[in-house]
């Protein structure tokens, strides 16, 4: 996995809350605008919070490795560095990078010609747990391990630290003076966290040595039990710390699959979790339950049992007790288990009515991906009127506007609103508007009541079934390699549309209905996508046959030799060369003739689009924006054919293998967009063996200009300037029209009210020595005296 990756990774849960801006340190506060949502983490100052306690905090699984650098880190990972190991620059409320004072007295570029210089002047109290200064020596050895050079060293990244020419102490043993070969923008990423040299300076050390331990740490929080059993990790106070004090004892970071979270909390297990809609929805309603009741028991009007009917509850009661023993067995067996889990669901409800929901919008945004590399949206004309089909304000209210935060759909694919570096530059593709797409369509030679053939008794559609055998291998090599998927723990539950609304599965997959969470981090290679010898043997083909059609256009209808599925059913793409090549293959079968209706055709076949979305708990929200595109496409004559894959597979086999034509994921966002985000737009390039290198751009489209102006914003000092360049690249990666931002995810923590400092982060990050437990009243009237 590349170190891109991982950094973005890392941006979703990693970093501290908004710090104060050295001058000279950080970006400007106007570019960007407003955030889209702010912080919602009970802010409040140092002295109201009270000194001591512990705070449990779910994170989705134990880590494997404690390295950020190694391509299985995750977000637990992440936080846990956060905590414990210094962090050069962190991200504020507006996601912007800004050098932390606790490390950091200055940073800065010193000289830019005749190359960069950064100067970095340490904090002269900083120091490791072990006693020893952080210095020149920590920066080196970093830089040696990731620099790509050593390949003893196993990281999943290294993009900036290639650039660095050589570090040196500077005029004092705080000062550490970094010169770089290539000039690099975003010089701020780098040392961020920062390793003890005990970490970094070998490669045994690098690829065993911090995998399930810290021995030395430098942060509010040192690194405590890990528990295997009991599923967390314990952070505690660090009492060498030099900055200001952890308020709190122990922060216990508690693995808890995101469906238990609501019972976990109601068990009293946990005191801040991150929910989907789902558990956001029952705490409201245990809220409004209380409300109603005035603090009366009695079962809640929802959860088990809720909607049964008096006549299901007289018909369950008479074979209970009727004169069939065995059914009057089996139903009371069954009328036991109802009461119980009803009687669990009550005192859950009751329960979390002692927590709260804050509520903001990630750091990651929601996006149409298109795959550009065959068929129909092979044409840019039909991206394009895929794209101006969409009402993106509305897509985003499907999502947003149930939860009361602002539904304004995303306008960059490189920054969120409030960063810097954002603009909305979707007037280079253009807003919603049926008719422009109609005419792009119509322009590709797309046509509606269009002549369509296909074998004899043939369906129509696609007779794949929408289970996936989730065959295909995770881990190493596989592509299952990290990627910030929506599914998993993003669109949080609840369709919030009518049945009306909804897009039956009649048009689109069946089978067994799952949204992926980017899958467990590995080691990627350059995925491959169809070889250029299966390429080019379609090339000939296609040439064969329009050859042939020109000459006798009605035989060349009735004989094209296609087949429209392979053995098992499932469709066969352009260019995967199914069934090709083989000695005798059977005749084809009789072909008929139908039309399109009020659908598109071109060349005897309907513009049919498979849509892949994950059919998983948690995915709600996604499926129901899905099957509204499938609406709006079908308005322009695009059938969008629904196929809801399980979740393990949702990335794996189809997104990053380009078996789909549309799908729904998101992106992180990153502080770093010069460096993070090429690779994700990143022109396709052939390569040596003629597979084709997408790095981490699944849509596959590009262009060699967004490739440039990538490249000139990285190299480019002047940080206006880099800036421009990437608003530049933005709007030429709209106007591409391979992907298509919609809106930015939902954040729903929930908490109990009287923890501050903490809760829904938004762009920013935990300042995690100021989380705590609030002052009592009393207690903060005491303070205030002896303060006196």
């Amino acid at each position: 996995m590349s170190q891109r990756r991982r950094r973005s990774l890392a941006f979703l849960t990693s970093g501290v809350l908004a710090l104060p801006l050295l001058a000279g340190c950080g970006a400007g506060d106007e570019e960007g605008g407003p955030v889209a949502a702010g912080q919602d983490i009970a802010m409040t100052s140092r002295d109201r919070v009270a000194d001591g306690g512990v705070v449990r905090w779910a994170v989705d699984t134990l880590p494997d490795t404690l390295n950020t650098f190694q391509a299985d880190a995750d977000a637990t990972t992440a936080r846990i560095a956060g905590a414990v190991l210094p962090q050069l620059f962190v991200l504020d409320a507006k996601g912007q990078p800004v050098a932390n004072p606790d490390y950091l007295e200055k940073a800065e570029i010193v000289a830019r010609e005749p190359k960069q210089v950064v100067l970095y002047k340490l904090n002269q109290q900083a120091v490791w747990s072990d006693g020893r200064e952080i210095g020149a020596a920590d920066f080196v050895a970093q830089w040696r391990a990731l620099n790509g050079k050593d390949s003893a060293y196993w990281t999943a990244r290294n993009a900036g630290y290639e650039r660095i020419e050589k570090i040196e102490r500077g005029k004092t043993d705080l000062e550490v003076k970094v010169t770089f070969a290539k000039p690099y923008t975003d010089w701020r990423s780098l040392f961020t966290p920062l390793y003890p040299k005990q970490v970094t300076g070998t490669p045994d050390a690098f690829n065993e040595g911090a995998r399930g331990a810290l021995k030395v740490t430098a942060g509010a929080f040192n690194l405590g039990a890990v528990d295997k059993k009991a599923a967390t990790v314990a952070l505690t106070r660090n009492a060498r710390w030099w900055g200001r004090p952890a308020k709190l004892d122990t922060l216990v970071l508690t693995a808890v699959p995101r469906a238990e979270r609501p019972a976990a909390l109601a068990a009293g297990k946990l005191d801040m979790a991150e929910i989907d809609r789902t558990g956001a929805d029952r705490i409201a309603l245990a809220h409004r339950d209380a409300k109603a009741a005035k603090g009366a028991g009695g079962a809640p009007a929802h959860g088990p049992g809720a909607s049964v009917t008096a006549a299901q509850a007289t018909m369950s009661w008479a074979i209970a007790y009727g004169a069939d023993e065995s059914k009057a067995k089996e139903e009371q067996a069954s009328r036991a288990a109802n009461t119980e889990a009803a009687k669990k669901y009550a005192e859950e409800q009751n329960a979390l009515r002692t927590f709260a929901v804050r509520k903001s919008l990630e750091p990651a945004y929601t996006q149409l991906a298109m795959n550009g590399a065959s068929g129909p949206l092979a044409d840019e004309r039909v991206r394009r009127a895929v794209a101006r089909a969409l009402d993106r304000k509305a897509l985003a209210e499907i999502v947003l506007k149930p939860l009361g935060l602002p539904a304004k759909p995303v306008g960059s694919h490189l920054a969120l609103a409030g960063q810097p570096a954002y603009a909305d530059n979707s007037d280079a593709l253009g807003g919603q508007d049926t008719r422009a797409a109609q005419a792009l369509l119509a322009d590709a030679g797309w046509r509606r009541g269009g002549k369509i053939t296909e074998p004899s008794g043939a369906k129509a559609g696609p007779e794949a079934s929408s289970e996936d055998d989730g065959k295909t291998p995770s881990g190493p090599g596989t592509g299952n390699d990290g990627l910030y998927v929506v599914g998993q723990d993003d669109e949080r539950g609840g369709d919030e549309r009518g049945a009306d609304e909804r897009v039956g599965d009649e048009q689109g997959g069946a089978g067994n209905p799952a949204e992926a969470r980017p899958a467990a981090p590995g080691l990627s290679p350059a995925l491959t996508v169809a070889p250029l010898a299966a390429q080019q043997q379609a090339s000939l083909l296609a040439q064969a046959d329009a050859a042939r059609e020109a000459a006798d256009p009605d035989a060349a209808r009735d004989t094209a030799a296609t087949t429209d599925t392979d053995a098992k059913g499932a469709p066969v793409r352009e260019g995967d060369g199914a069934g090709q090549g083989k000695a005798s293959a059977a005749p084809a079968p009789a072909k008929q003739a139908r039309t399109s209706g009020s659908m598109l055709a071109k060349d005897g076949k309907a513009l049919s689009l498979r849509f892949v979305l994950p059919s998983g708990p948690g995915s709600e929200s996604l499926r129901a924006v899905g099957e509204r595109i499938a609406q709006m496409l079908q308005k322009v004559g695009i059938q969008a054919e629904l196929k809801k894959v399980a979740d393990e597979s949702f990335f794996k086999d189809h997104i990053a293998s380009g078996q789909y034509d549309l799908a729904l994921y998101s992106w992180p966002a990153t502080a770093y967009p010069a460096t993070d985000a090429r690779p994700i737009f990143a022109k396709p390039e052939p390569a040596a063996d003629g597979s084709l290198l997408v790095e981490q751009n699944y849509t596959r489209v590009g262009t060699d200009h967004i490739d440039q102006l990538f490249d000139q914003a990285l190299g480019e000092l002047d940080e206006g300037a880099s800036r421009e360049l990437i608003r530049k690249a933005d709007a030429r990666i709209w106007a591409a029209a391979g992907s298509i931002p919609l809106y930015q995810r939902p954040e729903l923590v929930a908490v109990k009210p009287s923890l501050v400092n903490a809760g829904a982060f938004g762009l920013g990050a935990p300042r995690f020595q100021d989380i705590g437990w609030k002052r009592s009243p009393a207690a903060q009237e005491k303070n205030a005296k002896e303060k006196k």
